[in-house]
């Protein structure tokens, strides 16, 4: 047989998604390097794995949904053979998987991933910029290894290894009445037209600020994007409400933002590395906890404004 474990790769990442261009978006590969391995194994087996429909992209035959079980199984056990290798030789390489989540990811994982790579030039570090619920899911489906994420509805069945807090902070525009206080409370912000950051988990936890205080705050704006909210507030749509705090205290358009912590007892968020059971016997993603407790701290990240006195601390 010479089928490889690159070509089933492929295979099961276009069986999963149903695209040639979504696995290829999946994989990190061109989409004709995707088309000739599927024809490969088609001419190798003889057998019809996909039915090409152009409305609906690429469905499994019969063959190929029983193919698809054995693929994921032969690609667990080739996993495991490496990691045996990796632990029996203490050497950290191979694929490794790294979720992050999108509101903090341009300032976090692009350093993180040059200084581990540096470190451990051997790994194969590919990155992958999700919302809350589509790392839980990727952890699950084993498309992750490990992600960086808030502890927000962290599921009984992951483990979440906890770095630094991060306190909340009220964005506002450069012009607005309330920009030059010391703290603010969500009674004092709900009367304000409001910029929601509108992401699974993280909106329920800004908008818990306000339940809890017995208001409702006045949303105008939402948005799932983390740099189109911060110009919404800078040009004076809204106030908003986040965690991560940039170096730059502008907008894209460079425009001015004001930051002001909420009051004390709004409850700060932890950053941290999320894992699902038994990933921690992988050395690279051992390797990868240490580095990011190491390197990962409020000080040590560039991009990240640090308020001392205001609860980041480390975990």
């Amino acid at each position: 047989m010479r089928c490889t474990l690159r070509q089933l790769r492929y295979f099961v990442a276009v069986g999963e998604a149903g695209s040639i261009a979504r696995a290829a978006e999946k994989v990190n590969v061109s989409s004709p390097s995707i088309s000739a391995a599927i024809t490969q194994m088609e001419q190798e087996f003889d057998l019809q794995l996909f039915v090409r429909k152009h409305a609906h992209g690429l469905v499994l035959t019969q063959a190929g949904r029983r193919f698809l079980e054995q693929a994921k199984v032969v690609l667990a056990e080739a996993d495991k053979l490496n990691a045996l290798a990796n632990e029996i030789t203490g050497r950290v390489r191979g694929p490794l998987n790294v979720g992050c989540l999108l509101t903090f990811a341009q300032i976090v994982l692009p350093h993180l991933r040059r200084s581990f790579t540096s470190r451990f030039p051997e790994v194969a570090f590919h990155q992958f910029e999700l919302d809350q619920g589509a790392i839980f899911d990727g952890l699950r489906n084993a498309d992750l290894d490990i992600a960086l994420t808030y502890d927000l509805d962290i599921p009984p069945d992951l483990e979440f290894v906890p770095l630094f807090n991060l306190p909340p902070y009220a964005l506002l525009p450069d012009s607005h009445e309330l920009a030059n206080r010391r703290t603010l409370a969500p009674v004092e912000l709900a009367p304000y037209p409001m910029v929601l950051l509108d992401l699974p988990h993280s909106a329920p936890y800004f908008l818990s600020f306000f339940e809890d205080a017995g208001v409702q705050p006045n949303i105008v704006e939402r948005t799932r994007d983390m740099e189109v909210m911060r110009s919404l507030v800078a040009n004076g749509f809204g106030y908003s409400i986040a965690n991560i705090r940039h170096t730059s205290e502008r907008a894209a358009d460079g425009k001015r933002l004001r930051f002001v912590p909420l009051a004390d007892g709004a409850r700060a968020l932890r950053i941290g590395l999320t894992l699902a059971g038994g990933a921690m016997n992988t050395l690279s993603v051992r390797a990868l906890i240490d580095h990011c407790k190491e390197n990962l701290t409020p000080a040590l990240t560039p991009g990240l404004k640090v308020r001392p006195s205001a609860g980041y601390e480390d975990v």
